[in-house]
């Protein structure tokens, strides 16, 4: 039998399902018979008609397992709702086929009703009979799985957060699985009603500081958190927490979501993500003509194949532009944006052009031949540290590469044109920071050709070319240890998704001149986020990998300044953009400073003397400020007063 059923075709499956059906139904019918006679069914009359009314009932009962598909059910894996519908049709069989043995035959010395209890009797015995059958099948046949399984000395041994529902589908899955590396140990719960106690099997936990010792006595290697509804505060404390184990740490979640996703869906086991170690619900509304304002239109996007340009291709490619032109002057990373959009839309008009915005002549000649409607300017050197010795080529790419992209998109008539900036431009103390300060500047002043310009600040993205994220992970897998400049040090992260999209909502609010500035919710400790990322590696801070500090770098400050404490913003449509009001600067002030910085840059090339670039960078933005000064009075500032609390 179980040689038909792992190996026989799935026709010799249906019949050998229809032959034990008709053993259980003659059973059925023997009861049926017995039960007309204590009815006081005269014995000849029955005898006469049993083979009639067992030939109809039959009929009635296999046609309606045959609609209802019951044969084309792999019961093994049939649940709750096959299981009730197999009944629901059965009675429904039965009922007819009674009702139709009446009319036929006479009452026999029955009534209709009586017919009808004596038709369902029966089929209950007959179901009873099918549905013990398949018990059998089923739990002989997990019983040789799991057994088999259990030899695998292999398994990886994990407990699982959360007995609740889903939970128990987990540890049935790994349980049931041949292919699965796990094998499910036990549930810790924090539910009276079922510690103490077996769910599925396992034995259920109380959470608590004594479930670390026995979890690493049971040679736990790794847990899962199943746990339905779970916001960022809460999987960070229950990373800290079961990370005292040394092991691994994965949710069972939704695959593209966050955490604190819903129920619904199809949830895989997976690492704790970088999104997730922002530890706030990730937010991606978007206003409401965000959608149709991009559709259709020509949209370029200056470093395009950079972390937030990028994100923007991927955002506006989904959202139907006509066409995407990605600007960019390092080519490898352009292609390799353009491969992977081709691949997932086929249709998309998607090109890429090669060049820097420094070099007006390249921007001119690739605005004159596709005419964007839509400019993202996203193109700059953004490493603070490498600024600092490399100040002429800040300001050449920052500076002059903005300018010349926002003359050409005033020539070439372009509808708006954004630009992305940082909150190292709030009170900066980096040539960098002070760079995208003088771009806001340009942007601000510039518009007089019917072009809407626009400025969006934000802080850091999680995962970004260059950030610390991808920094602290190649320094986990290579043993450590992972070095941070200053453990007081805090900064203001966002996802790339989120990040793009936001930017997108604010380019098609702009209308003029705005300087946008978005909710980065509450800062991190640089040092939390290092502590974290090595727990989920399945290692210990200090013991395993260790943290070191090396000191700040050259126009480094401890934080940067809340973007959102300025009495100065106003709130838009979108909860999370703001608009700062800002006046613009006079284009007369603004020239007579790019006149400055353009001497400068060519003093200091001619003398190598980067001091004269800064200070020329210094007089151009009257906020600018000293690191060590800012760094000094850092206890007393809000942000790191803030980044305490979190």
């Amino acid at each position: 039998m179980n040689y038909i059923f792992h190996k026989g075709s799935a026709l010799s499956r249906r019949v050998v399902l229809a032959l034990l059906d008709t053993c259980c139904f003659a059973a059925a019918a023997a009861v049926r018979y017995l039960l007309e006679i204590l009815c006081g069914v005269d014995i000849a009359v029955s005898v006469a008609k049993t083979a009639g009314s067992l030939a109809i009932l039959f009929v009635c009962m296999l046609l309606g397992r045959l609609a209802a598909r019951t044969y084309f059910c792999v019961w093994r894996y049939a649940g709750s709702r096959q299981y009730l519908k197999f009944m629901a049709v059965d009675a429904a069989s039965m009922i007819a086929g009674s009702a139709v043995v009446f009319f036929v035959f006479g009452n026999a010395g029955l009534s209709l009703w009586q017919s009808i209890s004596v038709g369902l009797m029966s089929s209950m015995i007959s179901l009873s009979g099918r549905l013990l059958y398949q018990y059998i099948y089923r739990v002989s046949d997990d019983s040789r799985d799991v057994s088999a399984d259990e030899d695998r000395a292999d398994r990886i041994k994990v407990a699982i957060i959360g007995a609740g529902r889903v939970g128990c589908l987990l540890a049935e899955e790994l349980t049931l699985n041949k292919s699965s590396n796990y094998m499910p140990i036990c549930f810790v719960d924090t539910d009276a009603t079922k510690i103490g106690s077996r769910v599925g099997g396992l034995p259920v936990y109380a959470e608590g500081p004594d479930v670390l010792n026995r979890l690493i006595k049971s040679g736990v290697q790794e847990v899962f958190i199943a746990l339905p509804k779970l916001d960022g505060e809460k999987l960070r404390d229950t990373m800290d927490f079961y990370g005292r184990t040394g092991c691994r740490i994965k949710v069972y979640a939704l695959p593209s979501d966050t955490v604190d996703s819903s129920e619904s869906g199809r949830r895989v086991i997976r690492d704790i993500r970088i999104e997730d170690l922002l530890f706030r619900k990730s937010h991606e509304d978007e206003c409401a003509q965000m959608g149709e304002f991009y559709r259709g239109k020509t949209v370029l996007i200056t470093g395009g194949g950079g972390s937030i340009g990028g994100e923007l291709c991927r955002q506006l490619v989904k959202r139907g532009v006509g066409r995407l032109v990605i600007f960019d002057i390092y080519e490898n990373n352009a292609y390799d944006i353009q491969q992977e959009l081709k691949t997932v839309h086929e249709n998309a008009d998607i090109r890429v052009e090669i060049g820097s915005v420094r070099d007006i002549k390249r921007l001119e000649t690739v605005f004159a031949k596709y005419r964007p409607q839509i400019v993202f300017h996203a193109a700059a050197h953004k490493h603070v540290p490498l600024m600092e010795y490399s100040a002429t080529e800040a300001v050449k790419n920052n500076v002059f590469g903005t300018l010349n992209t926002v003359l050409v998109s005033e020539k070439h008539g372009v509808e708006k044109f954004i630009m992305i900036s940082t909150d190292k431009a709030v009170n900066p103390t980096s040539i960098m920071g002070a760079t995208k300060r003088i771009c806001e500047m340009i942007v601000q002043s510039s518009g007089r050709c019917g072009t809407v310009f626009s400025s969006v600040r934000f802080g850091n993205v999680l995962g970004s070319n260059g950030s610390v994220i991808p920094i602290f992970k190649r320094q986990i897998e290579a043993g450590g240890p992972v070095t941070i400049t200053d453990k007081r040090i805090i900064r203001y992260f966002m996802t790339i998704p989120e990040a793009a999209q936001l930017v997108m909502t604010a380019g098609a609010m702009a209308k003029d001149g705005e300087l946008f500035v978005l909710d980065m919710g509450k800062p991190i400790r640089i040092l939390e986020l290092a502590e974290n990322m090595i727990r989920l590696y399945g290692y210990r801070p200090y013991e395993d990998i260790d943290i070191v500090e090396v000191g700040l770098r050259p126009g480094e400050k401890l934080y940067e300044e809340l973007l959102m404490k300025n009495e100065r913003l106003t709130k838009t449509e979108n909860d999370m953009i703001f608009i700062e009001k800002d006046t613009p600067q006079d284009i007369s002030t603004i020239e007579e400073k790019l006149s400055a910085l353009a001497s400068a840059v060519d003093a200091a090339e001619e003398s190598g003397d980067m001091s004269v670039v800064k200070a020329a960078v210094r007089a151009a933005v009257p906020t600018f400020c000293d690191a060590e000064e800012i760094n000094a009075c850092a206890s007393d500032a809000q942000e790191m007063k803030d980044a305490m609390t979190v």
